[in-house]
């Protein structure tokens, strides 16, 4: 069967997502376009005897490089192979729309105009006329609905039509659309404002010639956009205030709006821990059954161990954090859906500029105190490469859920229980404060460069497709495994080397006779779990911890709180079972342990406790994050100084933290 290339090109917020959730069904393949970490949808149909393969651009407002976006779909469209062009607009925002389709149409005579939303536009008692439509422009308009699949099916055959019957170059002489003089052709305005000879080998090296493309004035464009639309766009009825201006006017007030949206969030991280808590236990108790059962069966020890200990566990550990991140995934797509999110940029873009960040970096770093991984992969709405990169370096400092048991055990050790609530309170507001402080720190010397104006479409309220909502999230957390999970495989059986060896033979039989003359279980088990603390003591990662001992040692840190500390760069979540062992009670502890706290009260001091939770506050985020934020920032290069920049701010202020917890204890 022949194969029919279409490019999906639009501007933001026409609905090309849910055109091509429409087409396809659930029938999509994500990817990244090539070194670019912009998402690529793409998904094939077979239809009539032809396979229609869908290419979803990213949304541009104009063909030219300002953003990220832009330059992708610009340079697809000049150096990519494509058959067709259809181009998706707004039914109810035709002149805004219109300005791109006049670019596009100096491209290729093969484009389809797909004018979506025409169930919106009904709706707002708006009329177009399409056929009037077509005959200014050249170009064949079809009014559709992707919410409600009215005229795909017109959709895919004007696509069959116009590649069998239109030529895939323009001729050096283009044949005008026969019309009246005073409704010229809108194509041939252009082709003639331009004097340009299309044929299907200089196409590219038309678009490469950028000021061919900036003498076609902005202005000009717009100005011929409206008139076609006011020419053929027609109202039947007068218009009234709409629901996107009545909640307009509470939801951006000027005094109401930041704590709605705040109450929105609140609640998304309320159901995020609160009904992602059971799904995450089922996962847990299944990964430790899996694992204890291959130890058990596997008749080779050390093999059991790793599977069970190492990979199972590692990955385990990263699948046990899935709900959550759904949950989250799926209220702020949700929201974003709506067109919600739109105006929270808008309303707390004056306060991050005054630090560096981007009004768009506040959804990224509010998705940080679930987890960085999200996070990161929010930055992507960010369309400067600089705003984009310190958004980046800052979400570390908001901090994640798998923190919080560091920052229970050891508040509920070192604070009476009527001030622990403030306490953990005023860590997450110190941590978002000590952000935004770098934030200013970075752009004032590494990120320096002008920023991306705040230019941002405020699209009208619609409730999201519950469809394309799930496959969206589903899609990330495809992602998600994909990116963290395959890494976190081989992260995890390093890890398990790094505690499990060098073996000290004489050490385990030792401890092992010793174990065989005694008569009491309690007494086993105790020194089971001193030969365990002592080989982790004297394995590659314990020799690792001894030697970072003279770096911590201004704060008191001994070998074990530095072996946490380490093994926290692996993931947060098994700092407190790590500490479990490495005070020799055994690793099925949580923060709630009265033997693990007690233990850390009788080896831990005040102002040590205070240093090691500002080090776990601002030090780099786990494995399987750091993976992501390569991906998302573009390189290795970034990650270290990620680690580098992490790792000072978290060194001066667990320092400082010391200084002053030692001072109140004098005093």
């Amino acid at each position: 069967m022949q194969t029919i290339t279409i490019a999906l090109v639009g501007q933001p917020n026409v609905g090309k997502s849910s055109l091509i959730n429409a087409i396809s069904g659930a029938n999509l393949k994500v990817g990244n376009f090539s070194g670019a970490t912009i998402e690529k949808t793409q998904t094939t149909l077979c239809y009539k005897g032809y396979i229609l393969h869908f290419i979803d651009l990213p949304g541009l407002y104009s063909l030219n490089d300002y953003s990220l976006e832009e330059s992708i779909t610009t340079n697809f469209l000049r150096h990519s192979h494509y058959d067709l062009i259809i181009n998706v607009l707004d039914s109810t925002n035709l002149a805004r729309n219109l300005a791109l389709s006049l670019q596009l149409l100096a491209l290729t005579p093969r484009i389809l105009l797909a004018l979506n939303m025409s169930d919106e536009a009904k709706r707002e008692n708006l009329t177009i006329d399409t056929h009037l439509l077509s005959q200014k422009l050249g170009a064949e308009c079809i009014a559709l609905s992707a919410k409600t699949k009215h005229n795909i099916p017109a959709l895919l055959e004007a696509i069959i039509r116009i590649y069998k019957h239109t030529a895939p170059h323009r001729t050096e002489h283009a044949t005008a659309i026969r019309t009246s003089p005073k409704h010229s052709s809108a194509r041939d305005t252009i082709l003639r404002s331009k004097n340009t000879r299309f044929t299907h080998d200089t196409r590219a090296n038309t678009l490469t010639q950028h000021k061919m493309r900036q003498n076609l004035d902005s202005h000009s464009l717009s100005t011929q956009a409206l008139n076609l639309a006011k020419i053929c766009t027609h109202t039947t009825a007068q218009a009234t205030s709409n629901l996107t201006q009545k909640l307009d006017s509470i939801l951006l007030n000027k005094f109401l709006g930041l704590p709605i949206f705040l109450v929105f969030m609140w609640c998304i991280f309320q159901m995020t821990f609160t009904l992602g808590e059971y799904p995450k236990e089922w996962i847990e108790s299944s990964i430790d059954f899996l694992a204890q059962s291959l130890k058990d069966y596997i008749p080779y020890p050390e093999l059991g161990s790793l599977l069970g200990d190492g990979i199972i566990a590692g990955v385990g550990a990263v699948l046990s954090f899935l709900p959550h991140i759904l949950i989250l995934f799926l209220g702020i797509v949700f929201l974003e859906g709506t067109g919600y999110m739109a105006r929270v940029a808008y309303l707390l873009d004056g306060i991050l500029r005054h630090f560096g960040l981007h009004g768009k970096s506040f959804i990224p770093l509010v998705s940080g105190f679930g987890c960085s991984v999200p996070a990161f992969m929010a930055t992507r709405t960010l369309k400067n490469p600089i705003d984009k990169l310190l958004t980046l370096f800052i979400i570390n400092f908001m901090s994640c859920s798998a923190r919080l048991p560091i920052y229970t055990l050891f508040i509920g050790i070192f604070f009476s229980a009527d001030v622990a609530g403030s306490v953990l309170f005023g860590i997450y507001i110190l941590g978002a404060i000590m952000g935004l402080v770098s934030a200013k720190i970075l752009r004032l010397s590494i990120f320096r460069g002008t920023s991306e104006p705040f230019v941002l479409e405020i699209p009208k309220y619609r409730l999201p497709s519950l469809k394309l909502v799930l496959l969206s999230v589903l899609n990330k957390a495809k992602m998600y495994i994909k990116k963290a999970g395959s890494f976190i495989l081989l992260a995890s059986m390093l890890i398990w080397f790094g505690t499990n060896y060098p073996k000290n033979d004489t050490l385990i039989q030792s401890y092992e006779a010793q174990i065989a003359t005694i008569d009491s279980e309690q007494s086993r088990d105790a020194l089971s779990l001193e030969l365990e603390s002592k080989l982790l003591e004297q394995s590659f990662l314990g020799r690792i911890g001894e030697a970072m001992t003279p770096v911590f040692a201004p704060m008191e840190f001994d070998w074990r709180l530095c072996i946490s500390l380490l093994n926290g760069l692996a993931a947060k979540e098994v700092v407190v079972s790590s500490m479990g062992v490495l005070y020799a009670l055994g690793d099925g502890l949580d923060e709630h342990s009265t033997s693990l706290q007690e233990a850390i009260r009788a080896s831990v001091s005040f102002p040590t406790a205070i240093a090691f939770i500002l080090f776990v506050m601002f030090y780099n985020p786990c494995l399987a994050a750091t993976i992501v934020f390569t991906k998302e920032s573009g390189g290795w290069r970034y990650s270290a100084l990620l680690f580098v920049f992490t790792s000072i701010v978290a060194y001066i202020c667990a320092l400082v933290g010391y200084g002053v917890a030692s001072l109140l204890e004098i005093v």
